[in-house]
């Protein structure tokens, strides 16, 4: 899984650039992102990082399609888990964030030690926090309010899935690493890895076909952990052997309490940044509970297209942090700048392009998901009310992966918690509740903090204090 750079993409017509670009991102060949001409990077790094967030949500999916063969109560415990690993993912993704910025920093400071210490210290850190274990498996699914029958079934499956804890922190960290060093093709492949073995083996160890074992819903528990297991073998493999642009040797193989320090306080501001608006969305769903099922279920639908239309606009974000802070690393502020605007104005004509589109289309798109005409209804304005908003997500979703990029993570923390819980929900519960417009004031609230925070991002980006972060 070499990353080493070659084949330089040509000059000539722009779809035959535009081809040889897309083929170097998928390969992780031929351009280097901390000095190459920065819309080449930028669609460098985010081409990977679309596919490995696709690949990363395909898991409960393929999950789920075979689970489902075996009842309602089988489903019930693959969501009741994946609610509880809901939290674990929140850290995860905190400790992400700092893990990114600091090896983007180091790689930008050509600090190749640096950046290698700084992924020794994050799988440390991930083994750590995956001690939690699966022990009570069959209690905490009471606690989340299964009956007996889902418990029999399903604690296999929780206790599995809580036991591999530590792999699924160890796949998002070291990943999170490669995309800070430049070297996102690898985050996305170890991802196909772990898809591939996940596919085949669910429905081999559900059903028990051939001369696997029938396991059930526990079958998907090991198949995916297994699958994950695989993928972090393969990183480890990478770290250690291939010739990449991140590299471990004996030497960085110890514990550096200064560089845990840093990773862990900007990991720390992290993990409540992605809380705060974890815990928002939670928030919104209590308040449409009072309008009923129907309100619920169109939010759910609704709210899910606009997740999986978002996926490449994350992309591109999270390729902008990486440029961030290598650039920075680089002492090069300016480059900083510039790659963020490219990204923020490429993400526009995309993301304004889809939100077009979902306001032509949305009884269309809202009809694939079934459901009375009443959810479809509630669905369809609710899709049409968000992505109106999508020309604003353009910008903020950049500028404030951007402030996280260069270790200014307290900034979109603030904005987080200042637009989501002191701004998004009280503003959809009086819209919703005190006038007449009922479920889509929560929907129009959405729009309204997202649209908020893309406003005061490019304020506080236009600022400049997130240069001088220190990582």
């Amino acid at each position: 899984m070499s990353t080493t750079s070659l084949e330089p993409i040509p000059r000539g017509p722009a779809i035959r650039r535009g081809l040889s670009l897309l083929r170097a991102a998928l390969r992780g060949q031929g351009i280097d992102p901390a000095r190459d001409p920065l819309a080449a990077s930028i669609v460098f790094l985010a081409v990977p990082m679309v596919l490995e967030m696709l690949m990363e949500s395909i898991f409960v999916v393929v999950d789920i399609f075979f689970v489902s063969k075996l009842g309602a109560d089988a489903v019930a415990a693959v969501g009741l888990t994946e609610a509880m690993l809901a939290l674990l993912y929140t850290v995860a993704g905190g400790l992400s964030i700092g893990v990114t910025a600091m090896v983007a920093r180091r790689t930008g400071e050509r600090d190749a030690d640096g950046a290698a210490a700084t992924t020794v210290q994050a799988i440390l850190l991930g083994m750590a926090v995956g001690l939690i274990g699966g022990l009570q498996a069959p209690r905490l699914l009471a606690l989340m309010g299964a009956g007996d029958t889902v418990i029999a079934l399903g604690s296999g499956y929780t206790r599995v899935m809580l036991s591999g804890s530590g792999v699924i922190l160890l796949l998002f960290l070291i990943n999170a690493s490669f995309r800070g060093a430049g070297d996102a093709a690898i985050a996305m492949r170890v991802l196909w890895l772990a898809n591939l073995i996940n596919l085949i083996l669910d429905p081999l160890l559900i059903f028990g076909i051939g001369p696997f074992p029938e396991l059930g819903v526990t079958g998907a528990a090991v198949a995916t952990t297994t699958g994950r297991s695989v993928a972090v073998l393969a990183q480890l493999g990478t770290l250690l052997f291939a010739n990449g642009r991140l590299r471990l040797r004996a030497r960085h193989l110890h514990l550096h309490p200064a560089v845990m320090a840093r990773l862990v306080r900007l990991s720390a501001t992290g993990m409540f940044q992605i809380f705060i608006a974890t815990a928002s969305w939670i928030g919104l769903t209590r308040i449409l509970a009072g309008f009923g099922s129907a309100a619920l279920a169109g939010y759910t639908i609704s709210i899910r297209i606009v997740l999986f239309a978002l996926l490449p606009a994350w992309g591109l974000a999270n390729a902008a942090a990486t440029l961030v802070g290598q650039s920075l690393g680089a002492r090069d502020p300016g480059r900083a700048e510039r790659a963020v605007w490219i990204a923020a104005f490429m993400n526009l004509v995309f993301l304004g392009a889809i939100g077009i589109l979902i306001l032509a289309t949305a009884p269309l798109i809202v009809s694939w998901f079934g459901g009375d005409a009443q959810t479809g209804h509630i669905a369809t304005h609710a899709l049409r009310i968000v992505s109106a908003g999508f020309f604003f997500y353009a910008f903020g979703m950049v500028l404030t992966q951007s402030f996280n990029g260069a270790g200014a993570t307290w900034t979109p923390t603030l904005l987080n918690l200042f637009c989501f819980w002191l701004w998004e929900l009280p503003l959809a519960w009086v819209l919703s509740h005190q006038s007449n417009v009922g479920p889509n004031g929560v929907f129009a609230s959405i729009t309204i903090a997202f649209s908020t925070i893309a406003v005061a991002s490019a304020w506080l980006f236009r600022r400049g204090h997130w240069k001088a972060s220190v990582v």
